[in-house]
């Protein structure tokens, strides 16, 4: 009993030491991304872009598609969703795979700001949550998906949601239907295989997926999902050759 004591409390040491460890890494990494800068400063360079555009010039539609397929508790949780966490954990362990990720769309923010090309992902994780933190109490809600959208990634060199909707609808993304709103949310999580210049099919499948997402989560009534899926034959013939 005794020597079982002894281990638990050397693993339990261990474990202390590592998460201290980490979180001074992670902090280093925070502070080098910032550059002598603070996180506000860092934040007005972003939204100064000619091609950023704002919450409120966005169509709701999008917003809660975005949210729907991204991070459906994103109103409800903090910097970091616990449940989401456990879920990934639970789904890498049973699959000894890294399928589940565990990100909230403040993480996400994060990343896409400071932390794009930073190769090791434990430390990258643990200075995406800190930054996180630091959104979140700076930040509104609104604030932070206004940033996600303009700030991902969609593909052939388009970085935010303006930039993709002149270059793959040729139009601005105030302007979005319900078909853009669905399939432009669905992009960026894989935009080498779902924009749809890549192939239209896989884009119109993670689309859907953004649409069931918008159903089960309260956005969408699925008779207008289901008319908008009917539709989707005619929206694709755009992006035909």
């Amino acid at each position: 009993m005794k020597i079982l004591r002894n281990v638990l409390l050397v693993l339990l040491s261990i474990i202390i030491i590592s998460c201290i460890v980490l979180y001074i890494l992670g902090n280093n990494m925070y502070q080098e991304a910032l550059d002598g800068r603070n996180l506000e400063d860092v934040i007005s360079e972003i939204q100064s872009d000619p091609s950023y555009i704002s919450y409120e010039d966005l169509p709701q539609n999008y917003i809660n598609a975005v949210i729907a397929v991204e991070d459906h508790r994103f109103r409800d949780h903090g910097a970091i969703d616990l449940i989401a966490i456990g879920r990934a954990i639970y789904v890498n362990v049973t699959t000894f795979s890294l399928r589940e990720g565990g990100s909230t769309i403040t993480q996400q923010v994060a990343k896409n700001i400071f932390y794009i090309y930073e190769e090791n992902p434990v430390v990258r994780k643990i200075a995406e949550i800190l930054t996180a933190f630091d959104l979140e109490k700076a930040y509104t809600k609104n604030e932070i998906v206004e940033l996600y959208v303009n700030t991902i990634y969609f593909g052939d060199g388009y970085y935010g949601i303006e930039e993709a909707c002149q270059g793959y609808l040729n139009k601005s993304a105030s302007e979005m239907t319900l078909a853009d709103c669905t399939m432009m949310a669905g992009i960026p999580n894989a935009p080498g295989v779902y924009a749809p210049t890549a192939n239209p099919d896989l884009t119109r499948s993670r689309q859907e997926k953004v649409i069931s997402s918008m159903v089960e989560n309260g956005y969408l009534p699925e008779e207008d999902a289901n008319k908008l899926i009917d539709s989707l034959n005619t929206y694709y013939e755009q992006f035909e050759e």
